[in-house]
């Protein structure tokens, strides 16, 4: 069965503009309550983490259930109203604490009051995280600043390889990657609490590369029919490219997300976020690469009278050639 993405364009942009404005909201949403757009983990705001563990939570003889009120009383004895807490774990039985830069004594006076009114806490798998206000910017800015080099970089690869407006309709496709992403991660820090953190930006690198190489794969098969049918309209061209890649781009995309659901449902705390950002990533990517930038490209050549062949080999001028 042939796939006719041309046809069906204003389907595939109305889908992704319409789950790209739920992001947006999301992301206001997120920004009103946390200042900023979607819910920053300690790697970007800065302060401490402690997170523990209930000692008969090792032994799974926990008579009741950790009590959050109990704890927020606790931190609000300490001056320490505004922290975040968050319980983890298969059974809830690990507390996570986010709140203001605390020093040795500070910790150890929190901890001592924890463990009296709520634990005991096993000490084994007690985590203590601390990052000041000034590193968690620069990690900020040195992510995004990350980010703008790869899209850079990738404008000045495309265009020497292919065309300027390829390059551009690239990037297009690559934002709309990095914005379901990012929404998608607003939704799970408003609904969830989910923080982001230095892995994150880690995860939209490694979305732009993977969607980026799809699209390639897309554009190059586009190039390759224009010149060896210039007389082709360049809707023909991009239906023909997309049909003719299609079963690379979708197994390539399941061959890469399956493993990263395995790591979601079986891994660690720590790169259950990292493998889900990386699975939205792809699949979004894979989409933008069959559904957004090629469609793009295919309106901009007919809108620009570019509509046959890869330079001036329309059907007008081949007729006028002496060969």
């Amino acid at each position: 069965m042939k796939l006719h993405v041309i046809k069906q364009r204003s389907l595939w942009w109305s889908l992704s503009a319409l789950v790209i404005a739920i992001g947006i909201g999301a992301m206001a949403l997120s920004w009103q309550q946390f200042g900023a757009p979607l819910r920053p983990g300690l790697d970007f705001a800065g302060g401490t983490r402690l997170q523990l563990t209930r000692a008969c939570a090792i032994e799974n003889t926990c008579p009741d259930a950790i009590d959050l009120a109990e704890v927020r009383q606790i931190l609000s004895q300490q001056g320490l109203e505004s922290s975040s807490l968050q319980l983890l774990g298969q059974n809830q039985e690990t507390l996570s604490i986010r709140t203001i830069n605390l020093d040795v004594d500070e910790r150890t006076t929190l901890q001592a009051a924890l463990d009296e009114e709520v634990g005991p806490f096993d000490i084994d798998t007690l985590q203590i995280d601390s990052v000041g206000p000034v590193i968690g910017r620069q990690l900020l800015a040195s992510g995004l600043l990350a980010l703008l080099v790869a899209f850079a970089g990738i404008v000045g690869y495309l265009s020497l390889r292919f065309k300027l407006d390829y390059a551009v309709f690239a990037i297009v496709a690559l934002l709309h990657d990095v914005l379901i992403t990012l929404g998608a991660f607003a939704i799970l820090g408003l609904t969830l609490a989910v923080e982001i953190d230095s892995l994150f930006i880690v995860a939209l690198l490694t979305i732009v590369g993977f969607s980026v190489n799809d699209t390639v794969v897309i554009y190059d098969r586009i190039r390759e029919n224009l010149k060896l049918h210039p007389d082709r309209h360049i809707n023909d061209v991009v239906d023909d490219a997309v049909n003719q890649t299609l079963t690379r781009s979708i197994n390539t995309s399941l061959t890469t997300v399956l493993p990263l659901v395995a790591i979601v449902v079986f891994g660690g705390q720590t790169l259950k976020f990292f493998a889900l950002a990386l699975i939205i990533g792809f699949l979004a990517g894979a989409y933008s690469s069959i559904f957004i930038a090629s469609t793009l490209l295919a309106l901009w050549r007919e809108r620009t009278g570019q509509a046959y062949g890869d330079s001036d080999d329309t059907p007008e001028a081949l007729a006028e050639s002496p060969n």
